[in-house]
């Protein structure tokens, strides 16, 4: 923690430190690079499994995990100005990886329903693709709610209908995190939906206070849960840092 500290403050930006961070999931590694663009691709299973909110090796040595609202302009921001560079250059380099998980807030109107959209995705492994097209059109679905749209223009069509029928049953409101902490109540007829809420109630124990949040684990070692953006350049030079040790 105290290298953490003094980097931070060498580049001038606040770490906003909360409780001891959350260790990181155990996830299934994303698969291996095709040359067919992903978005062109037809996930392999026939069947959608548990959700895999993940970019990278899982084995890289530095994992950072970011609570992230996609109608959040600081999460936009964050990923368009910072997490982008960093998947195309630290996580594709088996460097770090990359865990999302949605904190969707009680404040935004769509939240909820583009993390049911994005995990969706993860359940057919199109998580990557979905999540860059959410951010990429933050500006625009709000305005009406129309989140298919740009999810249908990331993916293919069979793979569109089949995050369709995954959300076929999600009439109720989504689950959004709550100001007192309570946690949100599961719709049993959207699969979609105790995922979401895991995410949650992993967040109210870090706790999150604003988002993004973003905790990096590095062997071993769990540093203090930071809030809001940094730039890719400042964060490059604390993992190289870490990985220099």
């Amino acid at each position: 923690m105290a290298l953490l500290a003094q980097w931070a403050t060498a580049v001038l930006i606040t770490v906003a430190v909360f409780a001891p961070a959350i260790t990181a999931q155990a996830t299934t590694p994303t698969a291996a690079r095709s040359s067919t663009p992903a978005h062109k691709r037809v996930a392999a299973d026939a069947a959608p499994g548990s959700p895999v909110k993940t970019i990278g090796n899982r084995n890289a040595p530095i994992t950072m995990e970011v609570f992230s609202d996609y109608q959040c302009p600081s999460c936009g921001s964050f990923f368009e100005n910072t997490l982008r560079a960093m998947i195309q250059d630290y996580v594709a380099n088996g460097k770090v990886y990359l865990v999302h998980h949605d904190f969707p807030l009680q404040m935004h109107t769509y939240s909820g329903q583009a993390a049911r959209w994005a995990t969706a995705a993860a359940m057919i492994g199109q998580f990557q693709d979905v999540d860059a097209a959410l951010f990429d059109s933050q500006a625009k679905w709000p305005v009406d709610g129309d989140i298919e749209k740009y999810v249908a223009g990331a993916i293919s069509p069979a793979n569109f209908k089949r995050i369709q029928g995954i959300l076929k049953g999600c009439a109720a409101a989504p689950p959004t995190s709550k100001a007192d902490r309570t946690v949100p109540q599961v719709d049993s007829s959207c699969p979609v939906d105790q995922y979401i809420v895991q995410d949650i109630v992993l967040g109210y124990q870090v706790p999150v206070q604003a988002t993004p949040t973003f905790i990096i684990h590095y062997k071993g070692q769990s540093y203090p849960a930071s809030s809001g953006i940094i730039t890719w350049p400042i964060l490059k030079q604390f993992f190289d840092t870490l990985l220099s040790q």
